[in-house]
């Protein structure tokens, strides 16, 4: 548990004692909880008594930790039930952003991307720049560089 120090288990003791170890598919189990299915769907799939079993069973073994590099499995979850389920738009795109930047270690990520236009247009010929003062068109490798988000931004200025 968070804000709790963690116990070393016993593994021997918890071995002889648990029955997620005795239980014939312990292997699946273990995958369900690291790919981020619900203790309490696990316990019911399985036929375990309790979720608890199947915390006690992942602290021992040190799951938490797997699961936890694992945050891109939850995030996949929830947009593939997108279409499935009542959600908004922002809570989509919220998980996708989220998802972009985990990497498959599950490290955060931050990307970022900064364009110099002043470097971009002081590398632009004599002849470029004369052809965006008359027709108001960037050249293809200035587009290019800066991306769609420019491109569509001047489409929308010269529909007037």
């Amino acid at each position: 548990m968070k804000g709790h120090p963690e116990k070393t288990a016993n593994l021997g003791r918890h071995k002889r004692n648990c029955t997620v170890c005795a239980h014939a598919k312990c292997a699946e189990i273990e995958a369900d909880f690291v790919n981020w299915k619900s203790p309490a769907l696990i316990a019911g799939e399985y036929g375990l008594a309790d979720r608890m079993n199947v915390y006690r069973h992942a602290r021992a073994l040190g799951l938490f930790e797997k699961r936890g590099r694992n945050v891109r499995a939850a995030l996949e979850r929830i947009i593939e039930k997108a279409g499935e389920v009542d959600v908004n738009a922002s809570a989509v795109v919220s998980a996708i952003q989220a998802y972009a930047k985990i990497n498959a270690q599950g490290q955060w990520i931050e990307r970022s991307e900064q364009v110099n236009l002043n470097e971009l247009f002081e590398r632009m010929t004599h002849e470029e720049l004369n052809h965006y003062a008359r027709d108001g068109i960037l050249p293809a490798w200035f587009r290019q560089t800066v991306g769609v988000t420019l491109m569509h931004s001047q489409e929308g200025q010269n529909d007037d």
